[in-house]
């Protein structure tokens, strides 16, 4: 059996890592009886560390918030998660978090063990993460979402689509997703009976929330699916149709991002994709390096004309400047 403070530490982790645990359920984890859980709990309390009981059939023990922020208890592999984690935080696509997740990693990294520094040292030197570009999230947005898929509660919203169009929502939140750079929310839409994907730089959260609600199940390899193929055309502003003189296979490996690709034959097939601009959209299509055709984007064709008298310009200047002396 653990000692009074090692079981108190292990009472602490399982607190940690789980919102609610039954009396019985803790006492079986930890070896002892749910006397000795009461009596652990009290200890805590007297600790500072906020538990609390709920009573009940489906009650139990859960970690609730204090006064003051209690000390954290990492194992190995979630500390050095963590530290990977604020350093991609860093340079991420959430706004306002970047100088707050250094100042948070500075003081994991001054109290890491040398063997996990070294871990955490290691694979930042041995990778270079460069920022991109593209719109930012409100962290406070994000919070807002988490906050609400994790206690049930429906997200009222205003969302501007990819045409700009104002409206507004009631979604059932199920899942945040990020892609590239940027946070897709996949949630169950009563409205129109079925999931929907929301970019989330075009969230604009209404309080209060709406009521509460039985979440509906979604595999994650539903939930993946769903977001590749609503990332190509659905969240993004300008769409087209796009013809491609290459097999259907071919253009799926060379594709920026997944979308749904229709075979049209062994050396033919359609794509229907989006972006944020028809330039941006002009840009992915060349780097397929593929013969195509635009079926009915008038925008897309004049991008990709502006687009083709530029380099023109440029490969007719090359070598024709002196070199400087």
């Amino acid at each position: 059996m653990l000692n009074t403070s090692a079981r108190l530490l292990r009472l602490l982790s399982l607190l940690q890592a789980r919102a609610l645990w039954a009396g019985p359920e803790l006492a079986e984890r930890l070896g002892v009886t749910t006397r000795t859980i009461r009596t652990d709990v009290d200890r805590l309390r007297q600790l500072g560390y906020p538990v609390e009981a709920a009573p009940g059939l489906a009650g139990g023990y859960r970690l609730g918030a204090g006064a003051a922020l209690p000390p954290l208890l990492l194992d190995d592999e979630e500390a050095v998660a963590v530290a990977i984690g604020l350093r991609t935080a860093a340079i991420g696509g959430v706004e306002g978090i970047g100088e707050t997740s250094m100042r948070a990693l500075a003081k994991l990294e001054q109290v890491l063990p040398p063997r996990l520094r070294h871990r955490v040292s290691a694979l930042q030197s041995a990778t270079l993460a460069v920022p991109g570009t593209g719109p930012s999230v409100d962290a406070d947005v994000m919070v807002a979402i988490a906050a609400a898929i994790r206690s049930e509660h429906r997200l009222r919203f205003d969302y501007a689509n990819h045409e700009g169009r104002a409206s507004r929502r009631e979604v059932e939140p199920h899942r945040l997703v990020v892609m590239g750079r940027r946070w897709y929310l996949i949630a169950w839409d009563p409205e129109r009976d079925d999931w929907r994907t929301f970019r989330v730089d075009r969230i604009t959260p209404k309080i209060p929330g709406g009521p509460r609600f039985t979440p509906r199940e979604l595999p994650e390899a539903e939930v993946t699916a769903r977001l590749q193929r609503g990332v190509g055309t659905a969240t993004w502003r300008y769409h087209a149709r796009v013809l491609l003189y290459a097999p259907a296979a071919v253009v799926r490996a060379k594709l920026p991002l997944p979308v749904d690709v229709e075979e049209l034959g062994p050396d033919r097939c359609q794509i229907k994709v989006g972006s944020d601009t028809p330039h941006m959209l002009s840009l992915y299509l060349g780097l397929l390096d593929v013969d195509f055709e635009v079926i009915d984007a008038p925008e897309l064709s004049a991008a990709l004309t502006a687009l083709a008298d530029r380099l023109h310009r440029a490969a007719s200047s090359s070598g024709s400047r002196p070199e400087p002396s």
